[in-house]
């Protein structure tokens, strides 16, 4: 039963367009109009007279109430009008007895007359009210399609503004942490080395004091100590190599480092004529890995990882594999459709779509893929920035 009536709806749905456009040809110009009713009374006098062999005298009027109808429905009051009084005189010419005469001899030629034109009135007046109704509706749905372009506009203007502001924070991001790193090892990292010569000189003097030695010893494993903490953590906001050497360098120090701290093996494959690219591009594709790696060591609770770059002529693209308990199908899906990713994963999102590029994530209980692409040229060239 649902089908059917949904069926019925489907049908009901073609049936009014069909209408509507018919309505749209018909309208464009009022010679449409008369021309179309003046051709519908032709043809409705044309079936009269085919079916005058059979008919002979009765009911001269039959064929020529559709034509009304159609007058009524689709050209308007004047062009209707123009219809009834063609089809009345070609009737009473053709079809009224005496043929080919004008004459009314009876009471029942004037009553067949007095009907038809009663019974096209009602019909004339059925089809301008409903001609009317139609052109109000018309109207309406004009209106609301100017109001839903409107609202298209203007969200299509505030999506491009949330897009230039999501830019120009992660441009800000990036400036900020390259300014940070360098006032790290500027700033705080040559103190930090002039304190361990003072308190090296201190130890020298009273080595003769052996626990105080200790102690000034200790003190100054502790300050180098503390000063490579300072500079790894200046490397990892912004490492010096990815400006200065490139991708490929700065990776290789960063998996290195990464697979010493977390334990994690770590297998890097890089083409070896991998070129420069982009600043952007290349802070981008670092930013990925990092945030992938750091993902696999916190969650994933896999022992191995691989990283596999690859480039063509317009396209960089970045894979990061893990063989851990993946991510859960509850959480994928809110990831996918729910648009809540973590602040990482969407960063990463967010940082790619502004360079044109795209981030896939594909997890089957037994590891996760991630999988970036970058719409980018490569060259040999150092990078600029844009």
């Amino acid at each position: 039963m649902a089908n059917d009536a949904s069926a019925s709806n489907v049908s009901a749905n073609d049936a009014s367009a069909s209408s509507a456009s018919l309505f749209a040809q018909i309208s464009k110009g009022t010679g449409r109009r008369y021309a179309a009713a003046v051709l519908a009374t032709v043809a409705a006098l044309v079936a009269r007279l085919a079916l005058n062999p059979l008919l002979k005298d009765y009911v001269p009027y039959i064929t020529l109430f559709p034509a009304v109808a159609f007058g009524a429905w689709y050209c308007g009051i004047g062009p209707t009008i123009l219809s009834v009084i063609l089809g009345l005189i070609g009737a009473l010419y053709w079809f009224v007895p005496p043929a080919h005469s004008f004459s009314i001899l009876g009471t029942t030629e004037a009553v067949g007359i007095v009907a038809f034109l009663l019974v096209s009135g009602v019909v004339l007046a059925m089809g301008e009210a409903r001609r009317r109704s139609e052109e109000k509706l018309r109207a309406a749905q004009h209106e609301l399609e100017d109001a839903v372009r409107e609202r298209t506009t203007e969200l299509d203007t505030s999506n491009q503004s949330l897009s230039k502001l999501s830019a120009r924070l992660i441009q800000l991001q990036d400036d900020e942490r390259r300014r940070i790193a360098r006032e790290l090892h500027d700033s705080v990292g040559q103190m930090l080395a002039a304190l361990g010569m003072n308190l090296a000189t201190i130890g020298s003097d009273i080595a003769r004091l052996t626990q105080t030695a200790s102690t000034v010893h200790d003190s100054e494993a502790l300050v180098q100590e503390l000063s490579r903490e300072v500079r790894t953590i200046s490397h990892l906001l912004h490492p010096p190599l990815l400006d200065e050497a490139g991708l490929a360098s700065a990776l290789r120090w960063y998996v290195e480092g990464f697979s010493q701290r977390s334990k994690v093996r770590v297998d890097l494959d890089f083409p070896a004529e991998f070129g420069r690219l982009p600043r952007e591009s290349e802070t981008a594709i670092f930013r990925t890995v990092q945030e992938c790696l750091t993902n696999i060591h916190r969650h994933s609770e896999s022992p191995t990882a691989k990283i596999r770059i690859a480039s063509s002529d317009n396209e960089v693209r970045v894979e990061v594999e893990d063989r851990g308990k993946g991510i859960p199908p509850e959480r994928q899906f809110e990831m996918e459709s729910a648009g809540i990713p973590g602040v990482g994963i969407r960063g990463m999102r967010e940082r790619l779509r502004q360079l044109g590029g795209n981030l896939e994530i594909h997890s089957n209980g037994k590891g996760t893929l991630i999988l970036a692409r970058l719409p980018v040229a490569v060259s040999s060239e150092s990078p600029t920035a844009t």
